[in-house]
């Protein structure tokens, strides 16, 4: 990995709830700092479901991050090689920050939903499309049927556009059950494959080793 490339570089994790951008995004600021990269992760203030200053997945992975409502008020930015942004969707001002950013050589790894449960496109996550270096878009399995689910659908009854929320509030579905008014899903989910932040802070978090050049 080329540390602090002249132009910067910013890849787009992208996708409905429940396809695994979190957990991806984790993944590769842990490849990161194996590599002795200064790395941040942020997550939207709004987000405490789980803990004020950890991203927790869905399926349990976690990670320390720094909490913030609006990107520019993180302290000692530069500071920073790899920032990494989770639910991007929620902040203002992310592409204002990330052209900024990108510009001063920093790597970017954005993750967010593209749509919200009316598939109405984010504005400020498709317009980072055409800067990005990589662009994936993951798909989740649809909680009705079991067919790749593209789309979030909202089974609360809020009218808000953003509305934090997880299984209580949103389903991964596919084209044709997201045009049914209440898909049903297809089994519980199981305490098991759910496990709880109590349950999940357990896990020890082991930082990454300095990098060792053997001569």
């Amino acid at each position: 990995m080329e540390k602090h490339p002249k132009f910067g570089r910013l890849d787009l994790i992208i996708g409905p709830m429940f396809s695994g951008k979190s957990s991806e995004l984790i993944r590769r600021i842990r490849k990161y700092r194996l590599c002795s990269y200064n790395c941040a992760l942020v997550k939207f203030d709004a987000d405490n479901r789980y803990s004020n200053d950890l991203i927790m997945t869905h399926d349990g992975k976690k990670m320390t991050a720094i909490n913030c409502h609006e990107l520019y008020h993180i302290v000692n930015v530069e500071q920073y090689d790899v920032i990494g942004i989770d639910e991007a969707q929620f902040f203002s001002d992310i592409f204002p920050f990330c052209n900024e950013y990108l510009k001063k050589g920093k790597i970017m790894i954005v993750a967010g939903l593209d749509a919200t449960y009316l598939r109405t496109g984010f504005e400020n996550i498709l317009a980072l499309v055409p800067f990005a270096n990589n662009v994936d878009k993951l798909s989740a399995i649809c909680m009705s049927c079991g067919k790749n689910a593209s789309f979030t659908k909202r089974i609360s009854g809020e009218d808000e556009i953003e509305v934090v929320g997880g299984l209580d509030k949103y389903m991964a579905v596919c084209r044709d059950c997201y045009k049914i008014p209440s898909p049903p899903k297809r089994t519980p989910f199981k305490s098991s494959n759910t496990p709880t932040f109590s349950e999940v802070s357990k896990l020890n978090y082991e930082p990454p080793c300095k990098r060792q050049i053997f001569i």
